[in-house]
């Protein structure tokens, strides 16, 4: 898996729903699923989207399964947005030297 992955996988407003759902802590999909505007077996659908992209894991309770947030999927994609930020303000402080120097002449 990879932040693409993860990127990908959370492009959906039901998947982003699921996450900030287990924010809490792990559930079962019935908990998960609950007032959700799509059917169970979509959110279990979803749940695997998410789990294939790196995001959540799941782990067996009795007869029904947790799912809770992967710690390192997570840190994977916040690395890459670091990155992304760590750019942004380069080019920014780049482009921000460039005109003082253009502005002192």
């Amino acid at each position: 898996m990879d932040y693409e992955d993860a990127i990908t996988a959370l492009a959906d407003p039901t998947r982003r729903e699921i996450i900030n759902r287990l924010r809490g802590g792990p559930l079962p999909v019935s908990a998960i699923a609950a007032d959700m505007a799509v059917s169970r077996p979509a959110v279990s659908q979803h749940l695997r989207v998410l789990s294939d992209a790196g995001l959540l894991n799941v782990t067996p309770q009795g007869n029904r399964r947790l799912y809770f947030i992967a710690p390192e999927g997570v840190d994977q994609l916040r690395r890459y947005l670091d990155t992304l930020w760590d750019d942004a303000l380069g080019a920014f402080e780049r482009a921000a030297r460039e005109k003082a120097k253009g502005g002192s002449k």
